[in-house]
């Protein structure tokens, strides 16, 4: 054990340095803050990801072992080849650094991000935050529609993350995600997380009227059934649709993303007030407006005449002459938010800005929004907005990194509530700079 640990040491010396310093091949975490170690953050729940910070320093050359390049054998286990002029004691030490560079590397394949075609920006983002390329896998349809999907890599034994919202066509990347997850579990992936940005049929969460169906049980019932272990879904319509599924959802919200783009607007809080569009959102504007300075908050009472047609009947609170936030999860037909910015502007607002989280813009929406009630219109990438949907009001915020804070969280399992906890906070640049002095004594 003495000569080993000496091979070891001298094989240790050897090795090549870096700009960032030398890599840590222990299987244990290297000193707390030390720059000098990529592993120094793994599993320390800081905001901007643990690997990914290493990916955001620059890339780290891999050591080399001292001997030659490690063969493969017909099974596909490493061996040890035969070195000439090498005592036996230099060969050990070598395999066992080999070994546990190996190890480190089927670590690092054990996570897998797939994206359909909802929405392949979004995804690209996703894996450039996380330092990642996104898996490879063919996905196209027959001539009658169907659809035909395989996965150009193995996934077996990994943690498997796919993601596709189920926006506009809902029905065809619907479909599509059912079929990439079994095409996943039927692969042996380990663990398939259902990562939807956007989860259709959320509106259908109760009956309203008799003989209804309630579609949102179903599709958690499809999504279930096909495979999935793990749903990962944002700003839901709402919140007892996480009931629906029968197994673990985590709820990721797009309100720091906002917030962060709202706070960088400099509007004063004395002239602020946040504006729920219906009664259904007060709970959620609540919480918007008390991160917002702990704005006051105002109410439209709407009555609804039919799906996607609502008329509005009286404002609650308080916006003459102040700057109006109105917030819901998602704009579709942008009917409520319409009449609603009609109201507050009758009602002597300064100014309208409009924000939600899903941009589903639905005919005639974009004619609505780009009609001069709205200073500007604040969305979010969970769904693609075309080319020709875009108007000079409109302002578009990627929810990439944390989406992709959120997958290194589950992959690790770590505390996702972390995550909006200190987006909310601080930012991520800040964060960094605490850890690295030590100020920052809960990142870890």
């Amino acid at each position: 054990m003495l000569l080993l640990a000496v091979a070891m040491a001298s094989t240790i010396a050897s090795l090549p340095r870096t700009g960032h310093g030398l890599q840590c091949l222990s299987p244990h975490p290297c000193r707390r803050g030390s720059l000098a170690s990529p592993q120094a953050t793994r599993g320390s729940g800081l905001f901007l990801g643990d690997r990914n910070w290493r990916q955001r320093r620059g890339p780290l050359a891999r050591p080399k072992c001292a001997l030659a390049d490690s063969s493969v054998s017909w099974n596909g286990r490493p061996v040890v080849p035969v070195v000439p002029n090498q005592n036996w004691n230099s060969v050990a030490g070598s395999k066992v650094l080999r070994d546990t560079v190996l190890h480190d590397i089927r670590l690092e394949n054990r996570l897998k991000i797939f994206s359909g075609t909802a929405n392949k920006a979004l995804s690209q983002e996703i894996a450039y935050y996380m330092g990642l390329d996104l898996g490879k896998i063919t996905i196209k349809r027959f001539a009658d529609g169907e659809i035909y999907v395989q996965l150009q890599e193995s996934v077996r034994g990994c943690d498997v993350f796919l993601v596709q919202p189920t926006c506009p066509p809902a029905n065809e990347n619907l479909m599509e995600l059912l079929i990439m997850i079994d095409a996943c579990r039927r692969a042996s992936a380990k663990n398939i997380t259902a990562v939807i940005p956007y989860f259709g049929y959320a509106r259908a969460d109760r009956k309203t009227q008799g003989r209804e169906s309630i579609a949102a049980k179903l599709v958690a019932n499809l999504i279930t059934e096909a495979g999935a272990n793990r749903v990962l879904a944002c700003d839901l319509h709402s919140g007892q649709s996480m009931g629906y599924f029968d197994i673990s959802v985590d709820h990721v919200y797009g309100q720091p993303v906002i917030l962060d783009y709202l706070a960088s607007k400099m509007i004063s809080s004395n002239d602020l007030v946040v504006v729920s569009p219906d009664v259904g959102g007060v709970a959620r504007a609540r919480a918007f407006a008390k991160k917002l300075s702990d704005a006051p908050l105002a109410i439209v009472d709407k009555r609804r005449q039919g799906h996607n047609v609502s008329e509005v009947m009286n404002l609650i609170g308080d916006v003459k002459g102040k700057v109006a936030v109105m917030l819901d999860d998602m704009i579709d037909t942008a009917g409520t938010i319409f009449n609603g910015a009609a109201l507050l502007h009758a009602e002597g607002a300064r100014e309208v800005y409009a924000c939600c989280t899903h941009a589903v813009f639905s005919p005639p929406a974009i004619e609505r929004l780009a009609g001069g009630l709205f200073h500007e219109v604040i969305t979010t990438n969970t769904i693609p907005v075309t080319e020709k949907n875009y108007f000079p009001q409109l302002t578009v915020l990627s929810v990439a990194n944390l989406l992709g804070e959120t997958i290194w969280r589950v992959h690790e399992e770590g505390a996702v509530s972390r995550v909006f906890t200190y987006s909310l906070s601080f930012s991520s640049v800040e964060i960094l700079r605490m850890y690295i002095v030590g100020e920052c004594v809960n990142c870890m």
